[in-house]
């Protein structure tokens, strides 16, 4: 029997091969179960949107899977669910399955799925103009502009497709500043410093500042000039950061990937003061850990340290392919026409999909409503995992949480997928990934850490 039934058997009864509706009770409060069919290893949930995948000429998830292993570069290692329809924080799969999402597709759904604003902005805008490139002018780009420029340390905003995209035009960006800054040298500065536990792309630029060796290996040579310093380490910072070298500094005030390690004030600090001293640029790499994720706007005002670049992508489109890379003024006028582009990005269709997202996100409440659910969720964690042998520690900012473990916590997240429950790992596989949609209730977050805590016994099983 799966951890979620074992929650909640007591409190389903049995009618025929069907089971009546029920209130669960976890936690401070009750969970409502519908449509429960078959109660045996898994809970089969009604979906709330047809999966029928026979028009696709597909069947169920074995089907599915099968065919994708002849058709997809295989690239991804994908887990052996088939998601067919969400709506808020709950996840169907083909079979009718139903999942609570606290992976919010690696950091992405910010609103959930099906969020009716986001939706109405979608569709809208889809009848309306969808893509013209970035020849032409289009108004939701510069709305969604104005917004990112107001609401941050930037005066302009590049808009690219991801994240990894974001990091390589900022890259661009700053070997051109370090070029425009001083026309009379030869050789201006070129080289870039990143940190350990990194990770800011797959291309072969952002791939070159990611520390994980197995990403790079295959690739190699990747792109030159990259030294990784330890992350937090002020000393080693100041010594490598050096005038006429470091074209910038790429950091993550929050490692997403790398572990969900924070990083201190000192450190930011002092690399802003490093840099300012040696010419080079600080960017900010926010794009997991940016836009609401930390309860704050950006994870950056947590320190009081301000970036002269910051990227961004994940959640800005709620689920639509986005980037972004602020600058300030100093930055932006070394770029020139032709310098970098797009075709696809900035699209009417993204952008006013992002403007929906960002007026979300930034009304009164609710950045502060995702730092009140993120303090407690960690609360709960420590009280429901605190005991537990394996568990190192639960560390985190907001809705970005991760649970350290003293081995692999592949088995905890496998079991949490099977009792239905979706999870993330990070760090060096070792780390339990945290990071559900910004819009969880803590009836849902009861929920997801009681399946969690039920699912631990797995650890030692494995």
């Amino acid at each position: 029997m799966s951890c979620l039934n074992s929650l909640i058997s007591s409190h389903v009864s049995p009618i025929g091969d069907h089971f009546r509706l029920s209130k669960v009770g976890i936690g401070k409060f009750p969970i409502r179960i519908q449509n429960l069919h078959r109660f045996s290893a898994s809970l089969n949930v009604e979906p709330l949107i047809s999966t029928d995948t026979t028009k696709l000429g597909f069947g169920d998830s074995k089907e599915i899977m099968a065919a994708e292993a002849k058709l997809i570069v295989g690239t991804y290692g994908r887990v052996p669910v088939v998601l067919a329809s969400g709506k808020g924080c709950i996840l169907y799969d083909v079979e009718g399955k139903e999942y609570l999402d606290m992976a919010s597709g690696i950091a992405v759904n910010a609103l959930g799925h099906g969020d009716e604003d986001w939706v109405n902005a979608v569709t809208e805008q889809a009848n309306i103009l969808t893509h013209v490139s970035n020849v032409y002018y289009s108004v939701p780009q510069l709305e969604l502009a104005k917004r990112l420029v107001d609401g941050s340390f930037a005066d302009r905003v590049f808009f690219s497709n991801s994240g990894t995209e974001a990091n390589e035009a900022a890259i661009k960006f700053a070997r051109k500043y370090q070029r425009f800054s001083h026309p009379d040298e030869k050789q201006p500065a070129t080289e870039f410093i990143s940190f350990t536990n990194s990770f800011h792309g797959r291309t072969m630029g952002a791939l070159a500042l990611t520390s994980k060796q197995k990403y790079r290996s295959p690739f190699e040579p990747v792109m030159p000039g990259v030294s990784f310093l330890e992350y937090g380490n002020i000393e080693a910072a100041k010594e490598a950061i050096q005038r006429g070298k470091t074209a910038a500094v790429f950091v993550e005030p929050i490692q997403g990937e790398g572990g969900i390690y924070s990083a201190t004030k000192e450190f930011l600090q002092s690399l802003r003061d490093a840099c300012d001293a040696a010419g080079a640029l600080l960017v900010f790499d926010e794009v997991q850990c940016g836009l609401g994720r930390t309860g704050y706007l950006w994870a950056h005002e947590i320190y009081g340290v301000f970036p002269d670049i910051m990227t961004l992508a994940k959640p800005l489109a709620g689920g639509l392919p986005i980037g972004a890379v602020l600058m300030t003024e100093k930055v932006a006028s070394a770029v020139n026409y032709g310098d970098h582009g797009s075709t696809f990005a900035g699209s009417p269709l993204v952008c006013n999909a992002a403007v929906a997202v960002f007026d979300k996100v930034t009304k009164p409440g609710f950045l502060a409503s995702v730092t009140k659910k993120g303090e407690y969720l960690k609360e709960l964690l420590s009280q429901k995992l605190g005991g537990n042998k394996h568990v190192k520690e639960v560390r985190g900012t907001g809705l970005i949480v991760g649970v350290e473990l003293d081995v692999s916590a592949s088995p905890l997240v496998d079991a949490c997928r099977s009792s239905g429950l979706l999870i993330l790992t990070a760090g060096k596989g070792n780390v339990v990934r945290i990071v559900p949609p910004l819009v969880i209730s803590e009836q849902e977050i009861d929920l997801g850490v009681n399946i969690l805590s039920k699912c631990m016994s797995a650890i030692d099983e494995s």
